[in-house]
């Protein structure tokens, strides 16, 4: 609870920070700089994916160590990690020199002198280096459920980046040098004050442990399962890369930039449940690592109605307000028609469901079906080249959700508890389709109520919040009140969390 509501309030703080920021930044220095940093920041991404599954991998592999107070062990998977770690800096040190000396080619279009790329490619590639060398042992930190210690360095000292950095752009004239030096500064800063904090919460890996390189032979597991979860990684990697080329090929631009607002508020919804479960993952492993398969499937039961009950509400309310806050922001003109706006409802429904199934394979660290990521990856762009042929955007929205359902919701489901948990699959389909059900009846309640409150959230910004409020309320309402009444989990849900509050 507490790692997901320190993640939870300073994702908002980042968002509102970055909103600002951001119009600052394009007001005085102009898209092509946000371009740019968009463009380095997505050519170091490509470069890091050579990182993919280590991060993961070791986590799993610190579980049950921790769960037994080994530090021993600790110590070597933390020291195995920083060595796996040190190869990749090596690797995408290289990779970076080389693309370097492509940039004259690269940014040949643009207006902005050359070492405008050099100097922002540069100071991104410090920050990750800090990452990969300096900050690889807070991952101790995150395995032990501990992880809202490193939020609160790292994302405090993001957010006063971000106000320094938006401050030196309004008021100095070599606004874009002091962005790059502030960026460079706080990168310094915020990885050795992380250093500390784990080490003061972890002593003992301030001890040095003798040619960690050998280790891979005495945890053979680590490398294992970086093995199958790069094929993860790279998989998802290449479904969120390829779906926005697809939409470019077959809508027109002033549709892309329509459905573009839309995607903002969906990427922060995203955000916010990704901050609000951040908590999970560790807490899983932990549960994983006592071996006790009741209590397991216990809490798999709860943490499903809990995380059916907040992506339910706010499905509904981004049906009912997205539109109304597209014309209070932008205008009526970029609202779009009620089909897309359900494909994109559903599309945030699916991928926020299969997110409980996924956080119990990470915590259990199976991850040998490498075929799956590639296969949702052939049927993403088939569905979506299909979908998009016949029926545009609707239909490409259409095809990558059902590439979705098919690995996300049917596959996840099944490998996890036939070949991870080795237990029934039937209780977690009955759950499913309460649930399903339960949303159909709310949903028809709140669409047939929502008429009567005559609430007019387009008419202004404050009529919106206040309207916002009220939907907001009624869905949480309606939905939370039956599932409380009919759904056992949801009781045995709110218990622990009533419990937990009155213990601290």
């Amino acid at each position: 609870m507490l790692n997901s509501v320190v993640a939870l309030i300073l994702q908002f703080l980042a968002m509102l920070a970055g909103f600002f920021a951001r119009k600052i930044i394009i007001d005085i220095l102009g898209t092509e700089v946000v371009g740019l940093n968009t463009t380095a920041a997505s050519i170091l991404g490509g470069l890091n994916l050579v990182e993919s599954g280590i991060w993961s991998a070791i986590a799993v592999t610190l579980y049950k160590p921790l769960f037994d107070g080994d530090r021993q062990a600790v110590r070597e998977i933390v020291a195995l990690h920083g060595w796996l770690y040190r190869i990749v800096a090596a690797i995408v040190m290289t990779g970076s020199v080389v693309v370097m000396l492509f940039f004259p080619q690269i940014f040949a279009k643009s207006e902005l002198p050359l070492w405008y790329p050099y100097a922002t490619f540069g100071v991104l590639l410090y920050s990750s280096m800090l990452t990969l060398l300096v900050n690889y042992n807070r991952n101790a930190l995150y395995a032990d459920q501990q992880n809202y210690k490193v939020l609160l360095c790292a994302r405090l000292i993001a957010l006063v980046k971000l106000i320094c950095q938006a401050f030196a752009v309004y008021y100095s004239k070599n606004g874009y040098i002091w962005w790059l030096v502030l960026e460079a500064v706080f990168a310094t800063l915020g990885a050795f004050i992380t250093r500390i904090v784990v080490y003061k919460s972890f002593p003992y890996l301030r001890e040095k442990v003798s040619h960690p390189e050998a280790l891979r032979f005495k945890y053979p597991e680590v490398l294992e399962k970086v093995k199958y979860l790069f094929f993860h990684k790279v998989g998802a990697y290449a479904v969120t890369q390829t779906s926005p080329l697809i939409i470019y090929g077959f809508a027109s631009l002033s549709m892309v930039a329509m459905y573009g607002n839309y995607q903002i508020l969906v990427t922060n919804l995203f955000s916010f449940m990704a901050a609000l479960f951040s908590g999970l993952e560790a807490s899983i492993g932990n549960l994983v690592a006592e071996g006790d398969r009741k209590l397991k499937m216990k809490v798999f039961g709860e943490l499903l109605s809990s995380r059916m009950l907040i992506i339910s509400v706010t499905a509904l309310c981004v049906w009912l307000l997205a539109d109304p806050l597209i014309t209070v922001w932008l205008g009526p003109e970029y609202v779009m028609g009620k089909t897309t706006l359900l494909m994109i409802v559903m599309g945030f429904f699916v991928g926020s469901c299969r997110g409980i199934i996924q956080s119990f394979v990470d915590a259990h660290g199976e991850y040998r079906d490498i075929w799956a990521p590639l296969a949702e990856f052939v049927m993403n762009v088939g569905f979506s080249i299909l979908g998009g042929w016949l029926w545009g955007l609707d239909g490409i929205l259409g095809g990558a959700m059902l590439s979705q359902i098919i690995i996300g919701l049917l596959w996840k489901p099944y490998f996890l508890f036939r070949w991870v948990m080795k237990e029934p699959m039937w209780p977690f389909i009955l759950l499913f389709v309460r649930y399903l059900s339960l949303l159909g009846l709310v949903a028809a309640v709140v669409l047939l109520i929502y008429p009567l409150l005559s609430l007019h959230p387009s008419a202004s910004l404050l009529e919106f919040l206040l309207d916002a409020v009220i939907v907001f309320v009624l869905c949480t309402a309606l939905m939370g009140g039956i599932m409380y009444i009919l759904d056992a989990n949801t009781r045995g849900f709110v218990s622990r969390i009533i419990k937990t509050l009155s213990t601290k």
